[in-house]
């Protein structure tokens, strides 16, 4: 039996083959479509990712070239300071040799002008310069060396030249220099050969003292007093006499070498050692000698030693040639 619900199928909605057929190109087509689009958008990419590259390139090689050329041209401002520097010091010594040469060519003028001056002319010049030098000679003679007859031969020669110079303006420079030759006459020995006699006389003299002292004091003394000299002996301490032979013969050695210090200080016209040598040759004499008139004579001849000049002094010394000096200056 059939039922009735069982009736036959009825066409549906799905598609049929013929209609897959039909549709399959636009399929097809969608994708090469797609394909074409990614294929294009891919290249796209690549061609701007690219670009992007190369322009990062240029920028990093345009970056590059720009630090070198700042780098060239740091090194180019270096250079320029350098010979700025060079420029400036040769300028610099330039300006300095462009002084110097005003300078000589000052002192050329100067020298010319000196030569043209009718007081320094020729023989004139020559003799006044010779003079100078003489009298320069003849006070260094007297301030170092105490030299008397080296400065009074000195002084004998610039007379002789001044005398050839017949300018009348030097007449009072000759007044002065035979004031000042005559005060050196009047020292008709110097000074320190007249101390050194004298130190020598003096030495050969305290050989011949008495080494004890003498008795007429103290037969003079009262009768109580010569009782106790002979248990008490008052002596100062500061004037103990030596009398053991070691202790004398240590004494008179120092003694000669006060002496011979003095001789020292004597050639080197050393004033201030010549009194302290003395002093304390002066100090050693009580002590080896015992008190009498010969020894007090002896000291006070040290004392005038120690008061004498040991060189030749005058206030008309020097003077000749300061005045001299003064009119060749005007």
């Amino acid at each position: 039996m059939i039922d009735s619900n069982d009736a036959p199928d009825t066409p549906t909605s799905s598609p049929t083959p013929a209609a897959n057929r039909s549709r399959a190109p636009l399929a097809l087509l969608a994708l090469l479509l797609l394909a074409l689009a990614g294929a294009w958008g891919w290249r796209e990419w690549r061609i701007r990712a690219e670009s992007d590259r190369a322009a990062a390139d240029d920028a990093s090689q345009r970056l590059s070239a720009i630090e070198a050329r700042m780098d060239a041209l740091r090194n180019e401002q270096r250079t320029n300071t350098q010979r700025l520097q060079q420029a400036e010091a040769t300028n610099r010594l330039l300006r300095d040799e462009l002084l110097g040469i005003g300078q000589r060519a000052a002192l050329l003028e100067d020298s010319v002008s000196k030569l043209a001056d009718p007081d320094r002319h020729g023989a004139q010049a020559l003799r006044l310069d010779e003079v100078e030098m003489l009298l320069g000679m003849a006070q260094q003679r007297l301030q170092l060396a105490s030299d008397l007859d080296g400065a009074k031969r000195a002084y004998a020669l610039a007379a002789g030249l001044l005398d050839g110079v017949d300018d009348p303006a030097y007449l009072s420079l000759k007044q002065t220099l035979a004031q000042e030759r005559g005060a050196l006459d009047e020292a008709h020995v110097d000074p320190a050969r007249t101390a050194a006699s004298k130190l020598s006389a003096i030495e050969r003299a305290l050989p011949a003292l008495p080494i004890t002292a003498s008795t007429s004091g103290t037969q003079a003394r009262a009768w109580w007093e010569r009782i106790l000299s002979r248990l008490v002996d008052v002596r100062p301490s500061d004037r103990a006499q030596l009398r053991s032979a070691s202790d004398r013969a240590a004494g008179l050695e120092a003694l000669a070498i006060e002496f011979t210090l003095a001789r020292a200080a004597l050639e080197r016209r050393d004033t201030t050692a010549w009194r302290d040598a003395l002093a304390r040759a002066d100090a050693w004499l009580p002590r080896l000698w015992p008190d009498s008139p010969a020894l007090r004579a002896q000291r006070a001849s040290l004392q005038g030693l120690r008061a004498q000049a040991l060189a030749v002094s005058s206030p008309v010394l020097g003077t000749t040639l300061v005045q001299l000096r003064s009119m060749r200056a005007r």
